[in-house]
């Protein structure tokens, strides 16, 4: 929604300070297809030859993502905490061999099956069911684990925010683009200076309208996206977090609910649950545990 009134009021502001201090804009529109032609076909030519074909389709997604905002809600996490209380809870309580069914075989898993947007979210199933495989196979050194842990996040976060920085190179390139264009625009004024100076003059306006477009896509609209996008992924990556420190909670021998409140303590704040919220959900999610 904020991004909506953003680039409205982006628009609104700097077009309409230009048109209240007189300026023309029939000498923008009359340049802005070429100029636009120029800098956003060398932009898009610039990122397809910089970025993978799964860069380039993750990038084309994160648009949505901007107006959409990071995909964990509070609600998210709570069943994250409620669905890593139970699989630790029956580790410590029925053993190993309990446990194997839920993390061999998550989708039909009594467990995971009762959380279905963490189910979604492959990475997140995939890491928790590695982890606590690691642990059943006797790897208990909690600082091997939280490295091994600790390895996956890094790589994970580092692929999934390649669309953040893919836009960010594109804005970082477009002032250039724009003065590029522009040049061009000099230099076919320099072609017809015979031309009356009222001709030049526009001419030279619409050059300048390039150089315009470039820092105005850069730093008004391509940029911010950039950011706001590197801001949703950084979000999303701490779900994962919570999961490392639970599981590592865990390993350092914590009972399952301690294991969990230390989780809650890495959910980011606005999405935190309160104690005595997450107490009724883990006596919720235990009532309704598998016997």
């Amino acid at each position: 929604m904020f991004q909506i009134i953003g680039i409205v009021l982006l628009f609104g502001l700097v077009f309409g300070s230009y048109i209240i201090s007189g300026g023309n804009m029939g000498v923008i529109m009359h340049a802005l297809p070429h100029e636009m032609m120029a800098i956003g076909g060398a932009g898009v030519a610039a990122f397809l030859i910089s970025n993978s074909v799964p860069v380039i389709k993750s990038s084309l997604a994160g648009f949505g993502k901007v107006f959409a905002g990071p995909k964990w809600k509070a609600a998210d996490y709570r069943d994250l905490l409620s669905l890593l209380f139970l699989l630790t809870k029956t580790m410590k309580s029925k053993g190993v061999i309990a446990l194997e069914s839920h993390i061999e075989n998550p989708k039909e898993s009594t467990i995971f099956s009762r959380f279905p947007k963490v189910m979604k979210d492959h990475f997140a199933v995939d890491f928790i069911c590695d982890t606590l495989r690691m642990m059943t196979m006797n790897l208990e050194d909690p600082h091997q684990v939280e490295d091994a842990m600790e390895k996956q996040l890094e790589k994970h976060h580092h692929e999934s925010s390649s669309p953040a920085e893919a836009m960010q190179s594109l804005a970082d390139g477009l002032p250039a683009l724009g003065i590029v264009a522009a040049v061009l625009g000099i230099v076919k004024t320099m072609g017809a200076i015979t031309e009356p100076p009222a001709v030049l003059g526009s001419m030279i306006g619409g050059a300048l309208v390039g150089t315009f477009l470039g820092v105005f896509l850069a730093y008004g609209f391509i940029g911010p996206m950039a950011n706001r996008l590197k801001f949703c992924y950084d979000q999303e990556a701490l779900f994962y977090h919570v999961i490392r420190d639970i599981l590592v909670a865990h390993l350092h021998g914590n009972s399952a609910q301690v294991s969990v409140e230390i989780g809650r303590g890495s959910v980011p704040t606005v999405f935190q649950p309160s104690f005595l919220e997450m107490e009724e959900a883990l006596k919720t999610a235990g009532a309704e545990a598998p016997a």
